[in-house]
């Protein structure tokens, strides 16, 4: 069996901003950015998981990633985040 990627996109509590990123595994992530082991999104804490996508390689869920975070646009996230897969 293949192993899967997912590009997974969080909102803090705190200050509604968002954070994309990636990993093999959603849930231990999601439990490292709000235990405050990621020093970049510790200072937003709680975190909310609002969407995760799957990918069949780290190449194409990292494609993902970068074009996503290279829009730099609160609206597209957003926009990407409200629309069904």
């Amino acid at each position: 069996m293949a192993k899967e990627y997912y590009v997974y996109f969080l909102e803090s509590s705190q200050d509604g901003s968002y954070y994309i990123g990636v990993t093999d595994n959603v849930g231990r992530r999601f439990r490292e950015h709000n235990s405050g082991q990621s020093k970049y999104t510790s200072p937003k804490k709680p975190w909310i998981l609002k969407r995760v996508e799957t990918y069949p390689n780290i190449k194409l869920a990292y494609e993902r990633e970068k074009f996503l975070k290279a829009k730099k646009s609160r609206k597209i996230i957003e926009r990407v985040i409200n629309s069904e897969r």
